[in-house]
């Protein structure tokens, strides 16, 4: 055996740890797999989840739970966060000192992150905080998350938003933003955007938009109030220092009774709102002037000016209540559907505060609203939602034997009915009585021949007398019909043909109006 052998001999290892002193460095490419396998108790940035303390898997379970979800924070955004704090803690030995029932939850870091690099909202009218703004922006398709990457590098103060191991550490920052694919239908949408912007604020005033904006803007500067009154308007958007929304509701300082209805456009001016007091003197003086007047522009425009002040002050009593019964009210007596559907819409909302008022009327009218529009599905929800005591409430049980008439095509009970409608539910039969008239008219034709007389007409059909019912066969072309006999003027059913039954048709068109509840 040669003297100079193939391999250098070594001493046996009595254990599995590695020698201090005199080692010999070995390359990544022969490194033994028993060495390389051995894990540093500092490589180990998080450990295994079953190694994890008990507070730490709570935190975990609290950031995954239903009741702390966060709009606009996905699940992949939630965990990459949760990965990134719970590695940071490990690698700052932190993990069973942080008290973790204390600590913030991912999606509430992502929260605080997103709102810090949110710029300021210039308008006060809409008050809101800089986490709405952000949730806005989220549902709206943008990308938060990319965003949040490139202005959070620019943010000198971003380290303040940080938890406290991440200040000892630099590491992981780019490990928290989750890239996301790029979007080609939302790069579109952004351009279209960065587009319609640029023509906004063309100086020379050469695009469409910006011609709206300043046709806008000359229409509010130049509207004049357009009823005399003895007393002056005020203006609603006189400028003032605009209250803080952390504060709460604003109250009005403004005596003057008279104000014409502005939709605001900014933060409502306390100098420029009515408070409760001079708002209740408001509401009689409005009343005596309907009974004098009866001018309908000027009593709507000075209803709305009171509603809003209501609102822009919170304010929900049972004069709220009232304001909204008469404004009802009165738009019901001048057909003016548009305004009725907005107040029956707040006093829906207000009648289950139990604040006063007058229910059972308001919901009688509901249901005849709904007969007037054709609308089974909301019938059907107003019919679920009364109690036994309201069915039988005078005002209610008449509408529901108004509707039980019809559905059975009943149109003899339904006329006696349309005689005998309590409060002002005649103003909103008078909207359908037509209609239901002319299908009476043709179920006569097909019933009654050859003839009948003008007076049966007249009583079945809930006419005041025979002249009012030949003005009204006469405006549905059925003058030919008219025979004049030894006993007196009488329909001749039996050649009417087709003519009710295409009127009718027409009459029961569906019925669009605007401000439908």
């Amino acid at each position: 055996m040669s003297s100079n052998a193939a391999f250098t001999s070594v001493s046996m290892r009595q254990n599995l740890v590695p020698p201090t002193q005199g080692l010999v460095p070995i390359s990544s490419s022969s490194a033994s797999p028993l060495v390389s396998s051995t894990p540093s108790s500092n490589t180990r940035p998080t450990g295994s989840p079953f190694d994890w303390p008990p507070p730490v898997r709570l935190y975990v379970q609290r950031s995954f739970a239903p009741e702390n979800t966060k709009k606009g924070v996905s699940n992949q955004d939630l965990e990459a966060k949760l990965k990134l704090v719970i590695k940071e803690a490990a690698e700052s030995n932190q993990l069973r000192l942080l008290d973790w029932d204390e600590m913030l939850l991912p999606q509430e870091m992502l929260w605080n992150e997103r709102a810090a690099t949110v710029k300021p909202i210039n308008s006060p009218w809409r008050a809101l905080s800089s986490l709405g703004a952000q949730e806005l922006k989220s549902t709206n398709g943008s990308h938060p998350k990319k965003r949040k990457s490139a202005e959070r590098d620019n943010n000198p103060h971003s380290e303040d938003i940080d938890p406290p191991w991440r200040k000892a550490s630099n590491r992981g920052i780019v490990e928290a933003r989750a890239p996301k694919q790029p979007s080609v239908h939302n790069d579109r949408a952004e351009k279209r955007q960065r587009k319609n912007q640029e023509k906004v604020s063309v100086g020379d005033g050469s695009s469409k938009s910006y011609h709206s904006l300043e046709k806008r803007k000359r229409r509010f500067e130049d509207d004049q109030p357009s009823v005399q009154s003895s007393q002056p308007y005020i203006q609603a958007r006189d400028t003032s220092p605009l209250p803080n929304p952390d504060e709460g509701p604003i109250v009005g300082r403004s005596q003057t009774l008279e104000k014409q209805f502005f939709r605001l456009t900014s933060a409502p001016n306390p100098d420029s709102v009515r408070p409760l007091p001079i708002l209740e003197q408001t509401l009689e003086l409005l009343k005596l002037k309907w009974r004098k007047e009866s001018n309908y522009a000027y009593i709507c425009d000075q209803f709305k000016s009171l509603r809003q002040d209501l609102t822009v002050q919170h304010i929900k009593n049972e004069f709220t209540v009232n304001v909204y019964e008469i404004h009802a009210r009165i738009a019901l007596e001048k057909g003016d559907l548009g305004e009725y559907n907005q107040c029956q819409t707040q006093l829906r909302a207000l009648y289950p505060q139990n604040l006063g008022g007058h229910p059972p009327e308001f919901k009688a009218y509901r249901i005849l609203y709904l007969i007037h529009t054709c609308n089974r599905t909301d019938m059907n929800d107003v019919l679920a939602d009364l109690t036994q005591a309201e069915k039988y409430q005078p005002a209610i049980q008449h509408a529901l034997d108004v509707r039980s008439a019809l559905a059975l095509g009943n149109y003899h009970k339904f006329f006696r009915l349309y005689l005998e409608t309590p409060n002002m539910g005649a103003y909103l039969m008078d909207m359908f009585v037509v209609r239901e008239r002319v299908a009476a008219l043709a179920n006569i034709c097909r019933a009654y021949k050859p003839n009948v007389k003008i007076r049966f007409i007249t009583e079945e059909l809930g006419f005041e007398s025979d002249g009012e019912s030949v003005e009204f066969l006469v405006e549905l072309d059925a003058q030919t019909l008219l025979e004049e006999s030894d006993d007196g003027l009488r329909l001749l059913t039996g050649a009417a043909g087709s003519i009710f039954e295409t009127a009718k048709n027409a009459a029961f068109r569906r019925v669009d109006i605007k401000g439908q509840i």
